[in-house]
């Protein structure tokens, strides 16, 4: 069903009907074939006769789901993926890890985190004249390197262009990156990049976000989903995918445990090898730092081997690192057609399938209604994200099988897994279990891998996963 025709509760006026004139209100799916927003809302659970068939309702559905997924995992290339059963099967077990991330939180320590943000823009104030003069002080030691006393809006990004500009720097954006390269051409930059960082902590991860999400518990809590409809990855609300660093330090273990923290290392070019079954790169990933052999065969060196493997796979082909992806394409030939069918398949609008079977809808717009350049362009920005997708995708999947597996395993050590960021996890534990939890962690990668991975031809070495795991009481304690 076309989701923006799904109905809506909410309250009923002389253009809306809701689901009144949509057949019998005792069914959960209307006779247009949508499911019943009053029952979706909590209605199925009213009685115990609409319970029943909203249980019997999930059991056509899953019927359903699995016919439909064996037809994929039957179906011949390129459509067919064997694995999408058992993608599906961890898609779900990923979900109810959400569930249980959402109700148990991350251990956080409110003073702590206080200590910190006061750090950055003072204590809590009191009213909003506080806070007001607050924010006018943390301006005004970035405005007092402005010459002649100008003054500028800092929430502005033009108006800080025209800030740099009186001070002869002259920059085409505002970005942090940007600005870091030219942190030490004059003290307003600086500057400028300290009140940034304040700036994001008062307005984001300040004293407000403390009082709204942190419980009584001492548990930081948000919302997760198991796929985020890009990459495939699960995400987090409340901050907690993209918390600062800074505040680390406050998300510290409760007493009589401890924090396994477990991150997965060179992933991507790692999967890349394994999706692609390029036996080459395969080899290269049985050593501890992929890219040291790479940069050996491509007779470069480390860091711009690096580049070059994730120009490869981030569709960048010019600047630092074009010259050795040109060598990639000779020495490890099966990768690089791997990416570049993926990417002619996406800039034709073509939609792509993850090695687990997860659809990635590639839709090419209206070519009559842009002009060439403009077609040409959304066409390479469509290839460039089709490449990335495939290989971040498949990434997210084994994290996921990685993670779900972390969850059933760890449970006879009292385990938890409290974040998972990227291709990092977060797990706590009681501290007598922290060195049996850690090596738990290093198995269930293993043995994730060897679910989810595509089995190697005879004789090949099968792709090598690994993760930098250390048994910590803070989350800032790990190395990165």
């Amino acid at each position: 069903m076309a989701p923006d025709t799904a109905p809506a509760t909410g309250p009923v006026d002389l253009f809306s009907h809701q689901d009144r004139d949509a057949g019998d209100p005792e069914e959960p799916v209307r006779d247009d074939g949508h499911l019943r927003a009053d029952w979706v809302d909590g209605g199925w659970a009213a009685t115990p006769e609409r319970l029943a068939r909203w249980a019997a309702l999930a059991v056509e559905v899953a019927d359903a789901q699995r016919h439909r997924l064996g037809a994929l995992a039957a179906a011949p290339e390129p459509d067919g993926r064997p694995k999408a059963p058992a993608t599906a099967r961890s898609e779900s077990a990923a979900e109810l890890l959400c569930a249980e991330l959402a109700a148990d939180g991350l251990p956080l320590d409110r003073p702590t985190a206080e200590a910190i943000i006061a750090a950055y823009v003072g204590p809590r104030p009191r009213t909003e004249a506080e806070a007001a003069e607050q924010r006018a002080v943390r301006d005004e030691l970035v405005l007092r390197h402005a010459p002649d006393g100008s003054r500028f809006d800092l929430r502005s990004p033009g108006q800080v262009k025209s800030l740099l500009r009186r001070v002869g720097i002259e920059v085409p954006d505002t970005r942090a990156w940007r600005l870091e390269a030219l942190r030490d051409a004059h003290p307003l930059v600086d500057a400028l990049l300290v009140w940034r960082k304040a700036e994001r902590v008062a307005t984001t991860f300040g004293y407000a976000w403390l009082d709204e999400h942190l419980g009584p518990d001492g548990r930081l809590h948000g919302d997760w989903t198991g796929c985020d409809g890009a990459a495939g990855r699960m995400t987090a609300s409340a901050g907690l995918h993209n918390m600062p660093a800074d505040l680390r330090p406050a998300v510290l273990a409760e007493p009589g445990h401890v924090f396994v923290r477990a991150d997965l290392g060179q992933i991507e070019p790692r999967v890349l090898a394994a999706v692609s079954g390029d036996r080459a790169l395969a080899r290269a990933t049985l050593d501890d730092d992929l890219y040291a052999p790479v940069a050996a065969r491509l007779a470069v060196d480390r860091a711009t081997a690096k580049v070059a493997v994730l120009g490869a796979m981030y569709g960048q082909t010019t600047g630092h690192g074009a010259q050795a992806l040109r060598g990639l394409q000779s020495a490890y030939p099966v990768a690089m057609a791997y990416l570049e069918g993926a990417d002619q398949a996406a800039q034709g609008g073509r939609h792509l399938r993850t090695y687990g079977g997860r659809l990635v809808r590639m839709g090419a717009g209206d070519a009559n209604a842009m002009s060439d350049r403009e077609a040409r362009s959304q066409a390479a920005a469509r290839g460039r994200y089709g490449r990335n997708a495939l290989v971040q995708g498949a990434a997210a999947e084994l994290f996921k099988v990685w993670a779900v597996t972390v969850r059933a395993r760890g449970a006879a050590l009292d385990a938890r897994v409290v974040l998972c960021l990227h291709d990092e996890l977060l797990v706590h534990v009681p501290v007598e279990h922290g060195a049996a939890a850690a090596a738990l962690l290093d198995g269930a990668l293993q043995e994730a891998a060897h679910r989810w991975a595509p089995p190697p031809p005879p004789g090949e070495p099968a792709v090598r996963f690994l993760a930098d795991t250390s048994v910590i009481p803070r989350w800032s304690d790990a190395k990165d």
